[in-house]
């Protein structure tokens, strides 16, 4: 019983996130760390960035993705089906909510402006976001390198993300290799 009731409140806890994350899983990553690490203490900020970071790489939603995982990484297999619903269950009821009263919503001026104001409100999600990922994840001379090159590689040359990060991976490895091997005191 004891065990039903921290699945429940995996699902409610990953509700509140799906009902405050607007815009997406890079959005989701302030409001996942106040909750999981901060508050609750079920995880770490570097795991929560490491199934962040797994997440984006395998096929489907992200939000969902890592939900999943952390629901996985704290109570197994019943976690990561509480934490996934969790965090859709907002939007599934949003959604219904809204296409039913559509036509009406559409023509309220507030509700336009609510919208505008919420873009906005993302987007500092998103910048936080990602100076939280760089502040952790760029460590020296060559992850500034790396993530230089592939912001350029991606924006400007309009190269596909994936060969960026498949590239930036090889780069990484050797890049690895060749400190463990310059460090090597034999």
């Amino acid at each position: 019983m004891n065990n039903f009731k921290e699945i429940i409140k995996y699902y409610l806890v990953f509700f509140k996130i799906g009902l405050f994350t607007i815009g997406g899983g890079y959005a989701m990553l302030p409001i996942v760390e106040k909750e999981l690490v901060e508050k609750y203490k079920w995880s770490t900020e570097e795991e929560v960035l490491d199934s962040y970071a797994l997440a984006q790489s395998i096929p489907g939603v992200i939000a969902v993705n890592t939900s999943a995982l952390l629901g996985i990484k704290g109570k197994g297999v019943w976690g990561a089906v509480a934490a996934s619903l969790g965090v859709i269950s907002p939007s599934i009821i949003i959604i219904v909510i809204i296409s039913i009263f559509f036509n009406r919503f559409r023509e309220i001026t507030a509700v336009a402006n609510a919208f505008k104001g919420i873009r906005i409100a993302v987007l500092a999600l998103l910048i936080l976001s990602v100076y939280k990922m760089v502040r952790k994840s760029v460590k020296d001379i060559w992850g500034v390198v790396l993530l230089t090159a592939s912001f350029v590689c991606v924006l400007i040359f309009n190269i596909s993300p994936i060969y960026v990060i498949v590239g930036a991976a090889i780069i990484s490895i050797f890049i690895y290799y060749r400190k463990e091997k310059d460090n090597d005191p034999s």
